[in-house]
């Protein structure tokens, strides 16, 4: 099994588990009621293989000046 090296992927993946809407999402995936979100090989949860970002303003924040700077290099 892969391990996190990322940091952010790390804190991601902590913070889904403090999301209420993303829980809801797990329990549907463990009763094998969810399709379109899955967990991966380092438990991150992802909708239609893009990763689910949890509803913490930090990390929104995050991946929205992160795809910025990426847009503008």
């Amino acid at each position: 099994m892969l391990k996190l090296t990322n940091p952010f992927l790390e804190n991601i993946r902590e913070c889904q588990k403090k999301d209420e809407r993303l829980m809801e999402k797990l329990v549907l995936i463990n009763g094998g009621k969810e399709t379109n979100i899955k967990v991966d090989e380092n438990g991150v949860m992802r909708f239609r293989g893009r990763m689910c970002v949890p509803d913490v303003s930090r990390f929104e924040e995050a991946v929205l000046v992160a795809g910025n700077e990426e847009a503008n290099f």
